[in-house]
């Protein structure tokens, strides 16, 4: 992958800072200012402006380490100021190519008392938001650490809007529903997910994470009326967070800020603030979308077999990805039985031998194997991540005989520093195997996937697997997403029913689910999340002859340039992607009816044929039903369509030939 250099030199400011009480970057825009107030003795506190809104007044900055508190008894040195471009490609994103300018500063910190601990400040200012991390540099009095708390605050001026996640613990699969209030509403003591939107007069902020990587991860909590950052403990024990040899580093702590809640929608800035590509050779890093039968409960209508774990159960739905240009077929098991010996036959909680080198009597991967490479159609393995783990070289080296393209990480429900560890393991060792990675039950993203391009996808969202078992989520949880969990990046949804039916007709269906958010919803779900892995999850007997279901074929997964043409939150989102000359243009909509107005001023010149998959007069009553509609247009063309409750659109733009 083509990387670039620092493009501007940097620039040292020799005067020392102990007469300076505040020191301030702006981005490259001017727009946003990130300000530091230096006063020995105090602890450093952080200031947040875009233009003459605050955004964060008297945050703190600092540590509570087994060996004592770090930031009330410092003294600053020298400050480090330049400028530069993150100019570098992604082999999957948002974005094919990036350009993101940036202004810096770096602030030493040392303390005046012994042990003489030395932390340096380090804030990155792009125009869509600003960013800040500690770096813990090799010093003689100090060679390692463990720490109890990071004493980060991110406090909120005024009284915001908050769009925001409850969570019960630390140890959590992140799948549960959004809350909207007024800051001064948010209760106590309770555990924030990240990202969470903060919403002003007029601008947008969501504070979130980048670069997490042997560290532990981050939430939020509102405590004496202040927002406190709040780091996941390790394994067996609630005191100690993070254990680290000299030098090392945080993750950034981002604020992404814009006027519209789009910008932070399209914005690169947690990519620009990962490390360059680790992948020497990216050519087999092929995206794409596939089966997942588990979903629709392995289905095969109108066979001479019964479903199983076998290879005829396979090759049904490796012949249907096949012909129909689905890249990957899932192979999960059976029900609940995994594919992979294990005495307990229990997908979440697997035996201690569990053994995913050795597959069930009744399946012969040998042969699956071998039958999907025949037919041009790559496998791609559910599996928990403990038996996994347990035999992590052995098994990918046995998944690559078997020609396994990529696999499924599953239950893994924590991001203490240990399992960060375990995640950036498994993703290094699966690219010597020329393995892609799809994390579930895991933690949101931070924007990896620039230096690990064979993450796929991660879950993270109470997505529409829990159509199987629940009828609590639909068009108003997905409407959130787009303004919170899919500002971290890719979102795993489980797209793909094809089964809709109005909210009071819905019921509970383990085996051939039901969705209750219209066709075009679903379609519009394709280009609105963020996800290198689309999946296929109905049976194929739900998709043949279906309306839409060329949409499915069509779309791909991931994309050269975004822009966001219009979104309000909380109501609906309307994002457009450009793949190659194509755009795909995608809209979700929450539970009421409404009528949404945006310019095609994203297009190049020309002409373009629009293809438009959209609900109609009926598909309240039949969400199933849409339309499907071609219109010419240009850049100065505006669309106008209108969108039931639970609705959205999906439409492909190709170049007039």
């Amino acid at each position: 992958m083509k990387r670039y250099l620092l493009l501007f030199a940097a620039m040292l400011v020799t005067a020392g800072l102990q007469a300076q009480k505040t020191v301030s970057v702006k981005s490259p825009d001017g727009n946003i200012r990130f300000s530091v107030t230096l006063e020995e003795g105090s602890f450093p506190e952080y200031d947040v402006y875009y233009n003459d809104t605050q955004l964060v007044k008297d945050a703190r900055m600092g540590f509570e380490f087994d060996s004592g508190i770090f930031g009330d008894k410092t003294r600053p040195g020298k400050l480090l100021k330049r400028s530069g471009i993150e100019v570098y490609d992604l082999v999957v994103g948002k974005s094919s190519h990036v350009e993101d300018p940036y202004n810096e500063m770096v602030i030493p910190l040392e303390e005046y008392n012994a042990p003489f601990r030395k932390v340096n400040i380090a804030v990155k200012v792009f125009d869509d938001g600003a960013a800040f991390r500690y770096e813990f540099p090799e010093q003689e009095n100090w060679s390692s650490y463990v720490m109890l708390d990071e004493l980060t605050s991110f406090n909120p001026d005024g009284d915001p809007d908050v769009l925001t996640m409850f969570l019960g613990s630390y140890t959590t699969s992140h799948e549960g529903f959004y809350w909207s209030m007024k800051y001064s509403e948010v209760p106590s003591g309770e555990l924030m997910e990240m990202p969470a939107l903060y919403s002003y007069d007029g601008v947008y902020m969501a504070i979130t994470e980048a670069a997490v990587r042997d560290y532990a991860g981050m939430y939020l909590m509102k405590e004496s009326g202040c927002l406190k950052g709040k780091l996941s403990p390790l394994p067996g024990q609630t005191e100690e967070k993070v254990k680290a040899e000299l030098p090392h580093k945080t993750p950034w702590r981002v604020l992404m800020i814009g006027e519209k809640p789009g910008t932070l929608i399209s914005s690169d800035i947690l990519t620009s603030l990962n490390e360059p590509c680790k992948i020497k050779d990216t050519s087999w890093i092929k995206p794409g979308k596939t089966t997942f039968s588990w979903w629709n409960g392995n289905e095969v209508p109108d066979t001479t077999f019964l479903p199983g774990n076998n290879f005829a159960t396979n090759k049904y739905y490796i012949d249907f990805a096949a012909g129909h240009g689905i890249d990957f077929h899932s192979i999960y098991g059976y029900a609940e039985q995994p594919w992979y010996e294990d005495k307990n036959m229990n997908f979440e909680h697997p035996a201690p031998d569990a053994n995913v080198m050795r597959t069930v009597k009744s399946l012969d991967m040998d042969a699956v194997a071998a039958y999907a490479a025949q037919q041009g159609v790559g496998l791609h393995m559910w599996v928990n991540w403990k038996p996994l783990y347990a035999r992590l070289d052995e098994a990918l080296a046995q998944f690559e005989k078997w020609g396994v393209r990529g696999m499924m990480v599953d239950f893994m429900d924590r991001d203490d520093q240990e399992m960060i560890r375990i995640q950036e393991e498994i993703l290094a060792a699966a690219a010597e195997h020329k393995i892609f990675v799809q994390f579930h039950g895991a933690c949101k993203p931070t924007g990896l996937n620039r230096t690990y391009p064979n993450e796929f996808a991660r879950e993270g969202t109470r997505n529409y697997e829990c159509f199987k078992w629940s009828k609590d989520l639909g068009a108003d949880l997905d409407v959130s997403i787009p303004f919170t969990r899919l500002l971290a990046g890719v979102t795993d949804y489980h797209l793909g029913g094809f089964r809709a039916v109005p909210v009071d007709k819905f019921k509970i269906q383990y085996t051939n689910p039901l969705v209750t958010v219209t066709r075009s919803h679903m379609l519009g779900m394709y280009v609105v999340l963020e996800c290198y892995l689309g999946m296929v999850c109905d049976s194929p007997m739900s998709y043949l002859g279906q309306p839409g279901f060329e949409f499915i074929q069509q779309v791909p997964t991931v994309w050269d340039e975004t822009v966001v043409p219009d979104a309000s939150v909380n109501e609906y989102a309307v994002v457009a992607r450009r793949n190659g000359e194509n755009w795909y243009v995608g809209a979700i909509n929450n539970t009421e009816r409404r009528s949404v107005s945006f310019k095609t001023d994203f297009l190049g010149e020309g002409q373009y044929v629009a293809e438009i998959y959209c609900d109609n007069e009926n598909t309240e009553s039949d969400p199933d039903l849409l339309d499907k509609k071609e219109v010419r247009i240009d850049r100065n063309s505006v669309i106008n369509i209108e969108m039931a409750g639970s609705g959205g659109f999906a439409i492909r733009i190709m170049p007039e030939k």
